[in-house]
């Protein structure tokens, strides 16, 4: 093994465990320490080599200790489900209990230094209950720096994920502007609908509609991050039906919804256009076999379940991955940002058919100022 390969495994092993926040409070620790000194070498000696050192090693424990147990499972379990009562309650006990630990090291620190607890830290000092005027408050201000750091952290990631998300948004944008309205869809779309007009007027107008809503759709009415679930429901029904307009009469399309689909929730333009464009680009062209497309829909409560399945043919094979030039990896990663953690993609290529199974837990909708002002 090289040294490169050990030096990071050493690496992610140190981040894992994060044993590079132990420097970090004993630096905290000897500032405080020097405050009180005020002499940098005597803090130094007295913190690292002498009596005193069983003491601070107390307050540096005790209070990482409590920093982690506030940070990994007070907030996760208790402030982020709005169980605020319940969160000062056991945040109260937690330092408390840290604090009562910290001043079991001045009784250690003195019984090392063969001398009573009054000669060692002052005659005031003969209360155990006396040594919470220090361990308290220093406990509730390493808590309190840690949850300062820890928001501005957080804060910092959902400011990057924000403009990533933005950035993202723009390129998908163009890029299916690019790919998907591209001018063989529109002159296939339109002549299509030209000979309809001698053949089948109203069908023709029909049609007509369906492509004028799918513009709309497309140039103006998915610019914000959400839209309600229905208009994109229906932007897939008007493209289903002119691709099947435009699609050869062997490929039978099965489009199924389960009702209903209410617009109270939310949901990223595109998201479900990507899958839905693929199974048409890459359905079998057999002569003499069936070609088929299968797309079903359903809600429950808000989870949202997309199922496309299509026949393939050997040549569409290699090429069914690319998902129309936006790439199965642009999609991951789209729902990556929009839906962390709250989606399952599970795609199956396989010689005859390709598969698609989503399940996307979907939020309520929330209408964007652009729209309140409207």
């Amino acid at each position: 093994m090289s040294a490169l390969s050990v030096n990071s495994s050493n690496n992610n092993w140190l981040f894992k465990y994060k044993l590079y926040h132990i420097p970090f409070w004993c630096v905290y620790h000897y500032l405080w320490w020097l405050l009180a000194v005020g002499d940098p070498l005597k803090a130094a000696h007295s913190m690292f080599f002498s009596a005193y050192t069983v003491k601070i090693l107390a307050y540096v424990v005790f209070q990482a200790l409590a920093v982690y147990f506030n940070l990994y499972f007070l907030i996760p379990r208790y402030l982020e489900k709005n169980k605020l009562t319940e969160y000062i309650i056991y945040l109260t006990v937690t330092i408390v209990c840290a604090a009562s630990l910290i001043n079991t090291g001045y009784y250690l620190s003195a019984y090392l230094a063969h001398c009573t607890i009054q000669t060692m830290f002052g005659a005031e000092a003969g209360s155990f209950f006396h040594f919470f005027g220090t361990s308290l408050p220093s406990t509730v201000a390493s808590m309190t720096l840690a949850m300062s750091i820890k928001l501005t952290k957080n804060w910092i990631q959902t400011e990057r994920r924000q403009q990533l998300l933005e950035k993202e948004k723009l390129e998908t944008e163009l890029k299916f502007l690019k790919y998907q309205f591209n001018p063989h869809f529109l002159f296939n779309s339109i002549n299509s609908i030209f000979f309809l007009i001698h053949k089948n007027p109203d069908m023709a107008s029909a049609s007509l509609a369906k492509f004028s809503e799918l513009l709309r759709y497309q140039l103006y009415e998915c610019n914000d991050q959400q839209i309600p679930l229905g208009k994109e429901l229906t932007y897939l029904e008007n493209f289903i039906e002119l691709e099947k307009l435009r699609q050869n009469n062997n490929i039978d399309v099965s489009f199924e919804v389960e009702e209903p689909f209410a617009d109270h929730l939310g949901i990223a333009p595109f998201i479900l256009m990507t899958f839905v464009e693929n199974a048409f680009k890459h359905v079998s062209k057999h002569t003499h076999g069936p070609n088929w497309i299968s797309i079903k829909l359903a809600l429950d409560q808000q989870q949202l379940n997309l199922f496309i399945a299509n026949s393939t043919s050997t040549d569409a094979a290699n090429e069914v991955l690319n998902y129309g030039g936006i790439g199965l990896k642009n999609v991951r990663r789209r729902l990556d940002l929009i839906y962390p953690e709250q989606y399952e993609l599970d795609i199956q290529n396989n010689t005859n058919r390709f598969e698609v199974r989503l399940q996307l837990t979907l939020a309520e909708f929330e209408l964007s100022s652009t729209l309140q002002m409207a």
